[in-house]
């Protein structure tokens, strides 16, 4: 199993890389798969929801087919498992550019530059950024860091310490079809509707876990445990999503911040619900949200390469169980 072989310690190491080394410009297997998507898209697309489950799990299947065996193959020995496990979990996470880039947006905003910041706004989140004033800027960029902190770090996380080589890789592709086509468009609509739905449910989990961790480590930049638990309570159903909504009513009370309302993809205008009680966020809020994902990127890797580890143990446990005498 690859769990006995070094899962635990590759989890670490390619949260280490990530840190070191982000994301490559070019090549990265996670761009080479959403190219091959999009090609299958143009061949599979009908408006409806039949063509979309069969474009998601044709797409999604094999990757996590090929990642469990791959798993299996390399975890036979303790270095070439740990090595696989460290690659994978290199290209999955993206913890490292979603600070990056929402620290550009932070100081386009300090320095007073919205042009700037609207250019970067599309690299964090879908929304149309023309004309948005300075604080709807830095909304979305908080939101967005709220959100894809499960999403680009403690999801896989938690999936690569639950399911090895097949979870990282798995839940990474079905993460990158939902943002492929899981919008409430009119192309869309029916056929992400498998792609979204898939989502929603690998994320259940890992998005109460980023809240608990977001409520926990509040105090340390400058927050209130209390104050996010009790946000993440009251207002964590009000968002459309099931799972984004308990992230950012986390960040919210943990920041001191309001966060929600009318956000507008490709000229479609959704009315979110208002998450939080304080003033809307600014650029040092932002920083704040930065620094508190950061932190919930650390807790969550230690904690997952913890969960694999007890699960190697008392899976060798069970294995090395001597037999009833006849």
């Amino acid at each position: 199993m690859p769990r006995r072989s070094g899962l635990a310690s590759g989890l670490l190491l390619g949260a280490a890389l990530d840190a070191v080394l982000a994301d490559p410009r070019r090549g990265h297997p996670v761009g080479v798969f959403g190219a091959a998507a999009a090609r299958a898209e143009r061949r599979l697309w009908a408006a409806n929801r039949a063509r979309g489950a069969l474009f998601a799990l044709g797409c999604a299947g094999p990757v996590a087919a090929a990642g469990w065996a791959a798993g299996r193959l390399a975890g036979r020995r303790p270095l070439p498992g740990a090595a696989l496990t460290t690659a994978a979990t290199w290209a999955v996470l993206g913890g490292t550019s979603l600070a990056a880039e929402a620290a550009g947006i932070s100081r386009a905003l300090a320095a007073g530059d919205l042009d700037d910041a609207r250019r970067r706004l599309p690299a964090l989140c879908g929304r149309d950024a023309t004309g948005l004033p300075a604080a709807e800027l830095a909304r979305a960029a908080v939101e967005s860091v709220a959100e894809n902190t499960c999403d680009a770090v403690v999801a896989p996380l938690l999936w690569g310490a639950a399911a090895g080589v097949g979870g990282l890789l798995g839940y990474r592709a079905v993460n990158t079809l939902d943002a492929m086509v899981g919008h409430h468009t009119m192309r869309y609509e029916r056929f992400g509707w498998a792609a979204a739905r898939l989502d929603d449910v690998a994320n259940v989990v890992p998005a109460r876990l980023t809240a608990v961790l977001a409520v926990a480590l509040a105090p340390a930049v400058g927050g209130s445990g209390r104050i996010a638990l009790r946000t993440v309570r009251r207002d964590g159903g009000a968002h459309p999503s099931p799972n984004a909504g308990r992230c950012e009513a986390a960040f919210a009370g943990a920041l001191g911040v309001s966060l929600g309302g009318t956000n507008v993809y490709e000229g479609v205008a959704e009315r979110r619900g208002t998450l939080g009680d304080g003033p809307p966020p600014g650029p040092a809020d932002l920083d704040r949200a930065i620094r508190l994902s950061r932190l919930v990127t650390v807790a969550a890797t230690v904690l997952c390469a913890a969960a694999a580890y007890l699960l190697s143990r008392g899976s060798s446990a069970r294995g090395t169980r001597p037999r009833r005498a006849a």
